[in-house]
């Protein structure tokens, strides 16, 4: 195996945003069966730390391109382009976060119904699936918008992790 290959390569996949995420799940526990530690007992130790090696570089390509928007920033990095921690964004879509949050913390005053939640959740998982869709549509001719586009979809990450997070709690998880 050579060490060089970007995360699709180890899966032999194109490098591509749209993909079968259970074909890539069958190569990903393919690769796994063949590469576990446990199957190199009796080999040597240069063998047994290739092994070991592979597998968790197998485990860190599957975690990557297995996550729609860590497949997004990927791609990115392949064309050079790295995240910032602080990006620049558009002024009105800042605008519509701190409007989102105001909203969420009025589900939560107001007893936090799990109709309301439920209702904001689909909102907000309705944003991330058009954000998807425009990344897709876009990063391989538009690196800057395509960027931009991650920048938004990780607003509503975190926007989707909170609700979840608060989902559980009511729930008694």
């Amino acid at each position: 195996m050579d060490f060089s290959q970007n995360y699709f390569e180890i899966f032999q996949l194109s490098v591509s945003f749209d993909l079968d995420t259970e074909d890539l799940s069958k190569r990903y526990r393919s690769l796994q069966s063949r590469l576990h530690p446990d199957k190199f007992v009796d080999a040597t130790d240069h063998e047994k730390r290739l092994s070991l090696q592979w597998a968790t570089r197998v485990n860190a390509a599957y975690q990557i391109i297995s996550s729609d928007l860590s497949r997004a920033i990927y791609l990115l990095e392949l064309k050079g382009v790295l995240i910032q921690e602080n990006p620049k964004l558009p002024k009105n879509f800042l605008i519509e976060q701190i409007e989102r949050r105001e909203e969420l913390d009025k589900i939560l005053e107001d007893g936090c119904s799990m109709e309301l939640l439920a209702a904001f959740k689909g909102e907000i998982d309705k944003c991330t699936a058009d954000y998807l869709a425009e990344f897709s549509e876009i990063y391989l001719t538009n690196l800057r918008d395509a960027e931009i586009v991650v920048y938004k979809l990780q607003f509503f990450n975190k926007l989707s992790l909170q609700v979840n997070k608060i989902e559980d709690k009511i729930l008694g998880y």
